[in-house]
């Protein structure tokens, strides 16, 4: 399951944090490093999913 999660956190970094912890702090987190810049939306997704 991590790696669909891993897979979808390259592609769509807020749906692989979403699949992980769902609706919080780490979730609205990651859209603004997304909105920000692709790149710290998929460290910050990655991390998230490895963390757990």
């Amino acid at each position: 399951m991590d790696l669909v999660r891993i897979l979808c956190a390259i592609f769509l970094p807020p749906l692989g944090v979403f699949l992980q912890v769902g609706i919080g702090v780490d979730f609205w987190i990651n859209i603004l490093l997304t909105v920000l810049g692709y790149i710290p939306g998929i460290v910050h997704a990655v991390w998230i999913i490895a963390k757990k």
